[in-house]
C-alpha cells in the first residue's frame, strides 16, 4: 500500500493534470458503480453506458477545471493559516460550488443526448443538491485546507467525492426518470 501511495505521489508531482483527471474519472465511475450496485441493486442490469458517461465527465469535463481550481486556491497566500482555510473554503463553496452543480446536471443532460432537458433538470435538482453539498463539503474542505498537503487536496476531495458522486449519480438518474415519466404523461396536441 505504501508503494502505491508513493507511486501516486510521484505521478501527482510529475504529471498533476493527467493524474488528477484519471483520479476524477475513476472516482466518478466508482461512485456510479456504488450507486447502481449497492443502492439501486441493479446487479447484472448494470448500465455501463451511464458509468462510462460519468467516467468521461470526471476525467474530461470535471478533472481539468478542478485541477486548475485547486492550483489557484493553493497559490493564494494569507497572513495566517486560519484565514487561508476560511477564505479557501468560502471561495470553493460560495463561488465554485453553485457553478459546479449547474455544470454537472447540464453536462449530464448533454451527454445523455437530451440537452433540452438541462434547464428543468437544473431547476429541480439545484437547491437540494447545493444544500447537501454544503453539508458534506464545508466540513470536508475545512479539513482539506487545514491539514492535507497541497498536492493531495484533489485526491482527498476525490475520496470524499466517491460517496458524493454516488449521490450525484442517483440524483441525476432520478431527474432523468422523472423527465421520462413526464414525457410519457404529457398529452400530445393533435392539430
Amino acid at each position: 500500500m505504501a508503494s502505491l501511495f508513493r507511486a501516486y505521489n510521484a505521478a501527482l508531482l510529475k504529471r498533476p493534470m493527467l493524474t488528477q483527471c484519471l483520479t476524477a474519472a475513476v472516482l466518478f465511475s466508482g461512485g456510479d458503480v456504488l450507486a447502481q450496485q449497492f443502492v439501486e441493486k441493479r446487479g447484472s442490469l448494470h448500465d455501463y453506458t451511464r458509468t462510462a458517461r460519468l467516467a468521461f465527465y470526471g476525467g474530461v469535463c470535471f478533472g481539468p477545471p478542478m485541477t486548475l481550481w485547486y492550483q489557484f486556491l493553493n497559490r493564494i497566500k494569507f497572513a495566517s493559516s486560519r484565514r487561508a482555510v476560511v477564505y479557501r473554503v468560502w471561495l470553493d463553496q460560495a463561488f465554485l460550488t453553485p457553478i459546479a452543480v449547474v455544470y454537472f446536471f447540464s453536462m449530464m443532460s448533454l451527454l445523455e443526448g437530451k440537452p433540452y432537458e438541462a434547464p428543468d433538470r437544473v431547476r429541480s435538482a439545484y437547491v437540494p443538491t447545493i444544500i447537501r453539498n454544503w453539508a458534506v463539503f464545508i466540513p470536508a474542505q475545512i479539513i482539506n485546507f487545514s491539514i492535507v498537503p497541497p498536492q493531495f487536496r484533489f485526491a482527498y476531495v476525490g475520496v470524499v467525492s466517491l460517496f458524493w458522486n454516488t449521490y450525484l449519480s442517483l440524483a441525476n438518474q432520478e431527474q432523468a426518470e422523472l423527465e421520462a415519466q413526464a414525457a410519457v404523461n404529457t398529452p400530445v396536441a393533435l392539430e
